[in-house]
């Protein structure tokens, strides 16, 4: 039996580089380590060490040469600039080539870490035009002065996709800190890919009356004869909302609850009816 601790202690630094660009590729913890044959603690660890700090390195000699340069290091950070998307070890092959010396990932991660950009999650949004950015603006400000017995008539409904394949969401960028919602360290994104389950619902701030406000995000599917004529037999008003404005309505915390609650389970889903199923469950 091997002894974890053992291992950990003997991952020399090219190992730890070498799994390190592995994970930055999109390779999950447990394939990883069974790639290198250790336990999916030590790379669980590595990873958060070096999300963290930028580095996978324990510890530095005092006596070793430095790998890069000065201008080596500006050229980094500026390939990292220009491509947010790129990995440690794509930086480091464009490196090595632009230098002729080799450069390792986690050289590239140091000297990142060193000037001011870190691996992390980047923020996602739908897409914008200048129209939707005046219309959004315009309704905020039209609805700025709405109490709670204004808003606790509105029934905001929304639809949410939960798919089995991945979103991309280990897909890291290099920001600075405190810059998260900066433009260049949004992607802009319209529709999931792969199998899914698409979920509707509705929720209040109050209990439902007959002079409810029916809240829906101008989806095709809800601008159809159909539902226009069986919104006015009913004698359901219809809100005015402006296009691809998810932020504005409350019910994305609930899809965003939903969809944490799901990748936490220790089992998830595989097929569409475990999918459907788990979302029942939840």
């Amino acid at each position: 039996m091997v002894n974890n601790q053992s291992v950990r202690r003997h991952l020399d630094a090219f190992t730890r580089g070498r799994i390190i660009g592995k994970l930055e590729e999109g390779r999950s913890v447990t394939s990883v380590a069974a790639e290198f044959g250790i336990a999916h603690s030590i790379v669980s660890r590595l990873w958060r060490q070096f999300q963290t700090t930028g580095t996978a390195i324990r510890g530095f000699s005092s006596g070793s040469p430095r790998g890069t340069t000065p201008a080596d290091d500006r050229y980094i950070v500026l390939q990292a600039r220009r491509n947010r998307q790129q990995t440690a070890g794509e930086i480091a092959r464009h490196t090595t080539q632009a230098t002729g010396r080799p450069i390792w990932c986690f050289t590239v991660a140091r000297r990142l870490h060193g000037g001011g950009l870190f691996a992390r999650l980047p923020v996602r949004c739908v897409p914008l035009t200048p129209v939707h950015q005046r219309r959004v603006s315009l309704w905020c400000r039209e609805h700025r002065n709405w109490r709670d017995n204004g808003w606790g008539r509105v029934l905001f409904t929304d639809e949410s996709r939960y798919s089995l394949s991945s979103d991309s969401h280990r897909i890291l960028i290099r920001r600075e800190r405190e810059s998260r919602n900066h433009p260049s360290n949004i992607i802009e994104r319209d529709r999931y890919g792969g199998r899914g389950v698409l979920v509707w619902g509705g929720i209040m701030l109050g209990t439902m009356g007959l002079q409810f406000l029916f809240m829906d995000d101008n989806a095709p599917c809800h601008r159809t004869v159909a539902v226009e004529q069986l919104l006015e037999s009913a004698d359901i008003e219809r809100m005015d909302w402006p296009a691809r404005s998810p932020d504005l309505n409350p019910i994305e915390h609930l899809w965003d609850f939903l969809g944490r609650c799901l990748a936490a389970r220790t089992l998830p889903p595989v097929t569409i009816r475990e999918l459907r199923l788990a979302l029942q469950d939840e």
